[in-house]
């Protein structure tokens, strides 16, 4: 078994793969703006630090979102496009339960807590999971204020707005070598590798042209 993770839905874009017992190879970069010139070279070269041809893989592991259009649509994107040429399953996984499977719960484990990743718009996407870090609730988009709470809260929302949660967890950003070992060995849902938006993208396609009257 070769799983090869990876995931664009925040600013970090995260490269992993994983045989079923440990994570052979993984790397992280942050930069919004480039997902599409950072994710291809980061595939590559873990590809080759592993010592793995692309035709080893077994699985293709994806992080679905909520995330802004355009990361999303880069993973995505390349995640079918491999899966494809390969003739592997591509496996898409909520990004929010990649976090919360990484979440630095405690012991004994609180009975619930949140996770949280920043939308923009002053606005975070959220979910609610239980003490064995199954999803209760969600994932949506809310104002922090509106989601406040005393619960512990993963993901980069609780750093950014410390009002509304001030019990915040480790990690901030999602790990592809989480993602990749929670496929292998089926720690999570699994979905279709479609994008979770949640809401539409900030660009439009401009409509017809008004016509001009004397």
């Amino acid at each position: 078994m070769l799983v090869l993770g990876f995931d664009t839905a925040t600013p970090t874009v995260s490269v992993a793969l994983h045989d079923g017992e440990r994570v052979l190879a993984a790397l992280s970069g942050a930069d919004a703006m480039r997902d599409g010139e950072l994710l291809g070279p980061g595939i590559q070269t873990v590809l080759n630090d592993a010592g793995v041809a692309a035709a080893d893989l077994t699985e293709i592991a994806v992080g679905t979102g909520p995330g802004p259009f355009t990361g999303l649509r880069v993973g995505l994107v390349t995640a079918r496009t491999l899966g494809h040429a390969l003739g592997i399953p591509v496996r898409g996984v909520c990004t929010l339960d990649v976090l919360a499977a990484a979440a630095d719960l405690g012991d004994p484990p609180p009975t619930s807590f949140l996770v949280a990743t920043d939308a923009r718009r002053k606005e975070v996407y959220w979910a609610r999971y239980d003490h064995e870090r199954v999803r209760v609730d969600g994932p949506h988009v809310a104002k922090p204020a509106d989601i406040a709470t005393e619960d512990p809260v993963a993901g980069r929302g609780a750093r950014l707005y410390p009002d509304a949660f001030p019990n915040a967890l480790d990690p901030q950003d999602p790990s592809a070598a989480v993602l990749a070992r929670s496929v292998a060995r089926r720690e999570v849902p699994l979905s279709e590798p479609i994008p979770l938006y949640l809401r539409r993208p900030d660009a439009t396609v401009p409509g017809a042209r008004k016509r001009v009257t004397a």
